[in-house]
């Protein structure tokens, strides 16, 4: 990923300095480089406002300031830092502060006297960091929202997909990895011949077996356990008064994105009744 020389330029600059000569000199040399936005302040108390109000992409700080020192607004900055990452570019002439602001947070440091050619090169290596940084983090930020976007329109395709096939069937039903039923529309326990009386409402009367042909049932549920589909089986029942009754029955496995079993869902419909 790399930023573009007007990406650079365009990037927002606040210069901090209680020495109008140091504002005036930083000021010139950041704008005859090419810089459009470069802002300045001379009271050290106004910074974490500023960089709140206008979030600059660096801040050049002089660490030796009366009021409130350079170490005290990198401390304010901090609680102010919505993005987590601190532009700072410390301004010292005292070589024993360099290593206290770096730990304190700041990014970089220019020393006093200044080296232009230094000041413009630690600047320009601060500003490719930092709008990395937001780069990746605007990245992220449009990544989790097509994550939203792409799971709501899953939830609501599986909707679709479950409203058409309650609409096309007598039975819809899911159930989990280890047999239990998680979601039934239409008297599937009943066809089945299955009983679970932890699921409200399921019906459970001929869920003993009594009229099922056993072979057929047999055979659809060592399918089931085999993990293998199956469309338009068929099978049947004799019910208590003579009648006769047949299904048909079409189920299929369900796994997760890690290829792990997850559970089945099928669909069954009543083709005939005597």
């Amino acid at each position: 990923m790399k930023i573009a020389e007007s990406e650079v330029l365009k990037a927002s600059i606040l210069i901090v300095d209680d020495q109008e000569a140091n504002v005036s000199l930083l000021e010139q040399m950041l704008r005859a480089a090419g810089y459009l936005h470069v802002a300045s302040t001379m009271n050290s108390q106004e910074v974490c406002a500023l960089h709140r109000k206008n979030n600059y992409d660096v801040i050049l700080l002089d660490l030796q300031m009366p009021g409130m020192d350079g170490f005290q607004v990198i401390e304010g900055l901090k609680t102010n830092n919505a993005d987590g990452y601190l532009p700072v570019l410390v301004i010292t002439a005292q070589p024993g502060h360099k290593l206290r602001a770096l730990q304190a947070g700041a990014r970089d440091f220019i020393s006093k006297p200044f080296d232009l050619l230094e000041v413009k090169t630690r600047i320009r290596n601060v500003l490719e960091v930092r709008l990395l940084y937001k780069k990746l983090e605007n990245y992220a930020t449009v990544l989790e929202q097509i994550v939203q976007e792409r799971t709501a329109e899953l939830r609501e395709s599986e909707a679709r997909f479950r409203s058409l096939t309650e609409l096309a069937s007598d039975w819809y039903w899911e159930q989990d990895e280890h047999g239990n039923f998680t979601k039934v529309s239409g008297p599937v326990l009943e066809m089945l011949g299955i009983r679970v009386d932890s699921l409200a409402g399921a019906a459970s009367s001929g869920a003993d077996g009594a009229g099922w042909n056993e072979a057929q049932r047999q055979e659809l549920q060592a399918r089931i356990a085999a993990r293998k589909p199956f469309l338009d089986f068929i099978f049947s029942r004799v019910n208590a008064d003579g009648s006769q009754q047949q299904f048909r029955v079409s189920g299929e496995p369900m796994f997760n994105q890690a290829c792990r079993f997850v559970g089945y869902r099928g669909i069954g419909v009543e083709i005939n009744a005597t």
